[in-house]
């Protein structure tokens, strides 16, 4: 069980899967200006790579009861899939196409931008 402002430090809004992703492939990478993510590992494996403009860090994740909090304004990319796995997102926000930034140039700006 996964309660939000308890387990995860936000109201949960909306949930969605990534999966039939081949294995070793990777997924797109992009940010939030405000949606937060709780991302979890339902099956099988995969890395989740967190960049936040200055340093990256690779997590893996294998295990269904452990969790990655992704904070907005985090680029975020998900790669090395094992065959079969399934990705949950737990986010804090309803889907809205304006909140993403797609293209890791213009989140730096915007990074350089609120300092």
């Amino acid at each position: 069980m996964i309660e939000g402002n308890a387990d995860v430090p936000f109201d949960i809004k909306r949930t969605y899967w990534i999966y039939d992703v081949p294995g070793g492939m990777s997924r797109f990478g992009h940010a939030f200006k405000k949606q937060e993510e709780f991302i979890v590992a339902l099956s099988g494996s995969f890395d989740v790579v967190l960049n936040d403009g200055k340093e990256e860090k690779r997590y893996h994740m294998s295990r269904s009861y452990y969790g990655l909090y992704v904070p907005a304004m985090m680029w975020r990319s998900i790669d090395n899939f094992s065959t079969n796995s399934v990705v949950f997102v737990l986010s804090s926000e309803l889907y809205d196409p304006t909140d993403y930034i797609e293209d890791f140039n213009e989140y730096k700006a915007l990074l350089s931008n609120n300092d």
